[in-house]
């Protein structure tokens, strides 16, 4: 290639960001998210592609701990940043640095990577799948009525500035992130991710607002929004941009979803990313006024098959024997025995008869118990050796609750 793959020196961040952001469009970023992503990128964990003395390919990983079946935090390796300059497509920059990371990412000893696509067909070739979907939401709340539980009305909500309140909402997202498969333990500095709020993002909207959820004096609950006026003949028709919420119970997440339907001026409620199984969901009046847009979400990639498979539960008993194959990380290829169930899980080389055939992507897609392992052996991606192993196989790696990812990297 004439290319020389490296780590990332910090002096070097500022021409390797802007090559980042050059092959995205080469919209310049506020000062105030350049900033944040400066101070988060881990750059000892990530890579450059330097033709000379100019960067041509980045490549980054985030330290993240993510919530599995069981509500084990694993160490997973965030990808992130990846990009390559339009002049050097087709040369084999992506490959090597997708080769170096996953190399790296073993050798640290983390048994997952993760990541999201900007377009889904790229990261399949190095054994990624999509392991979490979630849902866009446009809501009709001029015809779209909730149905709250009782205790609703005992929630007290108050207007706080968002920066006031963050550790009073980052101890809420703490206690919530155990009890989904995808959520990520936010370690120091990504709290501030919540706040951030460039003009250039609001799309004619107004700044951050926060809404607290409060009973007995604890906040239980909270809301990030922001609201775009907008008026026709008629009158107002506002809309409502949710950012994140996040509660405890279901009268604090009833309060919350009903406030933010309520609010004076608006007709619209736009979410986007949300959790395919949101309690809300089940609240509506309508759900067809809700326009509910599925699209995936967190891809996963198991770069230590065994280690990986070992760190989560099962919520069935399992003992299966996966034929494993991985092209790609080939120390992942061949049999491991699978034996586990709600307490825990071992997972070990085996030369038993295999029970399932797949690739590592398909144990990527399943792995948080998202995805239907039947459903992959319908498409023809994994192949049932012994009858019977796929349905067996698939109830013990499903989650009573869907995977979800509460914010891109």
């Amino acid at each position: 290639m004439g290319t020389d793959v490296r780590v990332l020196q910090r002096d070097d961040w500022d021409q390797w960001y802007d090559n980042l952001l050059r092959a995205f469009g080469g919209v310049p970023e506020s000062s105030e998210e350049r900033e944040l992503w400066s101070s988060l990128t881990e750059t000892d964990r990530s890579i450059g592609v330097w033709d000379g003395d100019v960067c041509v390919g980045t490549a980054g990983a985030f330290s993240f701990r993510l919530t599995v079946p069981g509500g084990a935090a694993v160490p997973a390796a965030g990808v992130t940043m990846v990009s390559v300059a339009a002049t050097h497509r087709r040369r084999g920059v992506l490959r090597s640095m997708m080769r170096r990371q996953l190399d790296d990412v073993r050798e640290w000893g983390w048994p997952l990577a993760v990541l999201t696509a900007s377009e889904p067909p790229i990261y399949g070739r190095f054994g990624y799948a999509a392991a979490t979907h979630c849902v866009n939401v446009e809501v009709d709340t001029t015809r779209v009525r909730l149905s709250v539980p009782p205790g609703t009305d005992d929630v007290r909500l108050r207007y706080a500035a968002p920066a006031d309140v963050l550790d009073a909402c980052e101890a809420v997202y703490a206690r919530k992130a155990p009890g989904r498969p995808g959520m990520l333990a936010r370690l120091p500095g990504w709290e501030r991710l919540g706040l951030l709020d460039p003009e250039s993002g609001r799309d004619g909207a107004s700044p951050l607002q926060c809404v607290v959820a409060e009973r007995g004096g604890e906040v239980v609950g909270y809301a990030r929004f922001r609201i775009k006026p907008e008026w026709d003949a008629a009158g107002p028709k506002g809309v409502v941009v949710l950012r994140d919420t996040e509660a405890l119970d279901a009268a604090a997440h009833a309060a919350l979803w009903r406030f933010l339907f309520e609010i004076d001026l608006t007709s619209k409620l736009t979410a986007p990313g949300r959790p395919s199984d949101e309690p809300w969901l089940s609240m509506v009046s309508d759900i067809r006024r809700c326009g509910l847009r599925v699209r995936d979400s967190l891809y996963v990639r198991l770069v230590e098959v065994g280690a990986a498979l070992e760190a989560r539960t099962y919520q069935a008993p399992v003992d299966v024997v996966f034929e494993v194959e991985d092209d790609f990380c080939p120390w992942n290829a061949g049999r491991w025995r699978l034996a586990g169930d709600a307490k825990g899980a071992s997972c070990a080389r085996t030369t038993d008869a295999a029970d399932l055939a797949l690739s590592v992507r398909e144990l990527g897609a399943a792995y948080l118990g998202g995805v239907s392992l039947v459903s992959l052996g319908a498409a023809g991606r994994v192949r049932e050796l012994r009858q019977g192993a796929l349905a067996e196989a698939a109830v013990g790696f499903g989650s009573t609750v869907a995977p979800w990812l509460p914010h891109g990297f």
